[in-house]
């Protein structure tokens, strides 16, 4: 680099031009260049911060920590978005204008001990220094901790609120804040919105408002004094300050309409799900009536024809059994009208109990074939009818005595075993005690071939003993054999046996039946006067053989006795027309039905009482 430059000499009176050269010369462009880039930076910095005086000459520098450290290095308008070379360049400019030697040189009078360059140098090492800086920040006394007003809520809701969260998203610990949106933001975006300011975290701290520093103190326990009640202070001003941001976003929350809309979404999503939900449950429900009301009929049809079969086999075997009587009568009115082909007194008593078991095991077609045939020659043919139910009865005590030889079993009494005779089991006076009992102790009582054995050992005049197999095979043998018998059938169901042997069937016990004493005397007294009006005087022989021929009506079901019961509760003896009004709750019972029951129960009760007696 070269240049050129007038020299004067003092010797001469020429000039002449000299070339500068070497290091001298970059020397001397370099101070220069200094010197011109300096002036520039000062005029920038004159031109870019601006700096009150007034405000700098009212200050006090005993209080410093009541300054805007901002405003005095002539930052008021970047504050807390000042960066740390804006703040050196700042402090930087105050030096070179305000500094007490620069005033002097400009003829200022300036006090040493008192001057606001105190106050300068104070700023700077508060905002020159990160720490500091951040606990000033926190305390800045040009930030707005007000609400937005009603008027800004109803005329510029989004705005403000925007607004005043902006301004404290600065103390978030998290860098990245979530924006406030607008009426048009997604759900899941104010969602998050909400949920990051509710659960917000704040660096904000309050040290710099302590009242005491504690390296102040004059020893180690007054520095942790004037710490501990320095730190209470802190903990006091940070929970006012979550109380703030806690209160900003509920009266946020409260207020905002997108929170409303998503509420009402919600519920009318709830509204359609339940709606939904109940049509398809009476949807449900409407099917489950309509498939009950359609077993209902089937039931009921399934009911009324097993009705209809029912009665019909009741006529039938009314029908027969009118039959067996109409030719039993006409067979015992020929025995009569024959003085019962006997020579003698002896003869035709004989002969008498001889009808009778001709009339007991003959069936209905036999019956009818006999009475024709003594139309012709009574005598001969009764003799020969007389022999074949002999017969009849031998070969059905053979069978008996057969069946159970099968099945022969050896019975303890007083501890000596022996052999009971089948054979001497089932006289005459047994089998007329057994169909007695079975008339008396209907199906569906409990334990009921015990009770029938125990009832016949009790009343035999034979010095036998019967069990509750013998009774059964004996019941079982004599429906088999007659017809007539139907008496045994209606009581002994298929599966009688069976159930003997479970004896755990559910059934009527004694302990079900609640009658007192008074209206069992009044039962038998009325039942007793209800058959004596309707039954005709007859011998010893005829009324056995009513007892063994009548049927029972209809087997009781539990219903209808659980009925019974409680109409019996319900009506007490002083009701006027207390049968019929009992009859009257129980469907398909007549009044001659609950009063034959009635009596019925009390039998059973008192034969369960003896027969228990006797077998213990």
């Amino acid at each position: 680099m070269k240049g050129f430059e007038e020299v004067v000499c003092s010797f001469a009176t020429f000039r002449r031009k000299v070339e500068k050269v070497g290091p001298a010369y970059l020397s001397s462009k370099k101070k220069q260049q200094f010197v011109i880039e300096r002036s520039e930076s000062e005029e920038e910095l004159f031109d870019e911060f601006d700096v009150d005086v007034n405000y700098l000459k009212s200050l006090d520098p005993k209080e410093w920590k009541d300054q805007d450290h901002y405003a005095v290095l002539g930052l008021k308008k970047l504050r807390f978005n000042a960066t740390d070379d804006e703040i050196r360049r700042a402090y930087r400019k105050m030096v070179l204008q305000h500094h007490p030697d620069k005033r002097k040189a400009k003829g200022e009078e300036v006090k040493t001990d008192d001057d606001y360059f105190t106050c300068i140098t104070k700023a700077y090492e508060i905002l020159g220094t990160p720490k500091t800086r951040r606990s000033y920040d926190s305390v800045d006394p040009e930030f707005d901790d007000g609400f937005p007003t009603q008027s800004d809520i109803d005329n510029r809701y989004y705005d403000s609120f925007q607004k005043y969260f902006n301004l404290n998203a600065r103390w978030s610990e998290k860098k990245i804040v979530p924006s406030f949106g607008d009426i048009n933001s997604a759900r899941e975006d104010v969602e998050r919105f909400y949920s990051f300011w509710y659960d917000f975290k704040s660096w904000r701290e309050f040290s710099y408002l302590d009242e005491e520093d504690k390296e102040k103190g004059q020893d180690r326990d007054e520095r942790r004094w004037i710490e501990k009640e320095n730190k209470v202070a802190r903990i006091k001003r940070k929970k006012e300050e979550m109380m703030r941001i806690r209160a900003l976003v509920d009266l946020a929350y409260n207020n905002d309409k997108r929170i409303q809309k998503f509420k009402n979404e919600e519920k009318e999503k709830k509204l359609a799900a339940k709606k939904a939900k109940m049509d398809a449950a009476q949807a449900q429900k409407a099917e489950q009536e309509r498939i009950m009301r359609e077993a209902l009929l089937a039931k009921e049809r399934a009911e009324k024809a097993e009705q209809k079969r029912i009665e019909q086999i009741r006529m039938e075997r009314e029908q027969v059994k009118k039959a067996i009587k109409k030719e039993r009568k006409l067979l015992r009115d020929k025995a009569k009208d024959n003085k019962y082909f006997g020579n003698n007194e002896k003869e035709s008593l004989k002969n008498m109990e001889g009808v009778e078991k001709i009339c007991e095991t003959f069936s209905l077609s036999e019956l009818q074939e006999l009475n024709k045939k003594m139309e012709k020659s009574s005598k001969d043919v009764f003799y020969a009818a007389l022999k074949t139910a002999d017969i009849k009865i031998k070969a059905d005590i053979a069978e008996i005595n057969q069946s159970q030889n099968k099945s022969k079993f050896n019975t303890k009494v007083e501890g000596v075993i022996k052999e009971v005779n089948k054979t001497e089991n089932w006289c005459n006076e047994n089998v007329q005690l057994l169909i007695k009992a079975v008339n008396l102790f209907p199906a569906g009582t409990s334990q009921r071939w015990d009770v029938i054995a125990s009832f016949i050992n009790q009343h035999s005049v034979v010095d036998a003993t019967v069990t509750a197999r013998d009774v059964l095979n004996k019941a079982k043998a004599l429906q088999n054999s007659d017809f007539s018998k139907n008496t045994l059938k209606t009581q002994a169901n298929a599966s009688a046996f069976e159930s003997f042997e479970k004896s755990k069937k559910e059934v009527v016990t004694s302990s079900d039946i609640t009658l007192n004493t008074e209206l069992s005397s009044e039962a038998n007294c009325n039942y007793e006067s209800k058959e004596n009006q309707s039954s005709n005087p007859s011998n010893t022989s005829g009324k056995q053989l009513k007892s063994s021929a009548t049927a029972p009506t209809k087997a009781w079901t539990k219903e209808e006795q659980a009925l019974l019961e409680q109409a019996i509760k319900t009506f007490p003896i002083s009701t006027t027309d207390r049968w019929d009004r009992i009859a009257e709750c129980i469907p398909n019972r007549s009044k001659k039905d609950c009063l034959r029951r009635v009596k019925e129960l009390v039998e059973l009760v008192n034969s369960k009482k003896e027969a228990q007696q006797s077998v213990k």
